[in-house]
């Protein structure tokens, strides 16, 4: 199983990204999928997570500003970003609770500056 995570970019403070995510191979089932995010010299935290029956969690930093949806039949989970600010720069990592296995994508890097 692989989870391939593209959409990052440099973006100026205010701007909008939409990251996406797809799972791919011997999928029998998917829980969780879920975004979290690293910055320089900082730990890991997590960004937004939708459940398989549709609960989602917001981290307080990004709440109202972030918008996580997915689409079961494309094994996909998406992160629209809006009203970006600089300290959201970091590289996004994609997670799935996939066949009841913790898988992680490889990251995209949003740099937001001016």
């Amino acid at each position: 199983v692989q989870l391939q995570a593209s959409g990052g970019g440099l973006v100026q403070p205010g701007g909008s990204l939409r990251l996406s995510c797809t799972a791919s191979g011997n999928i029998f089932s998917i829980n969780t999928m879920a975004w979290h995010r690293q910055a320089p010299g900082k730990q890991r935290e997590l960004v937004a997570a939708i459940t398989g029956g549709g609960s989602i969690n917001y981290a307080d930093s990004v709440r109202g500003r972030f918008t996580i949806s997915r689409d079961s039949s494309k094994n996909t989970v998406y992160l629209q970003m809006n009203s970006l600010k600089p300290d959201d720069t970091a590289v996004y990592l994609c997670y799935g609770f996939i066949n009841r296995i913790n898988s992680w994508g490889q990251g995209t890097l949003v740099t937001v500056s001016s």
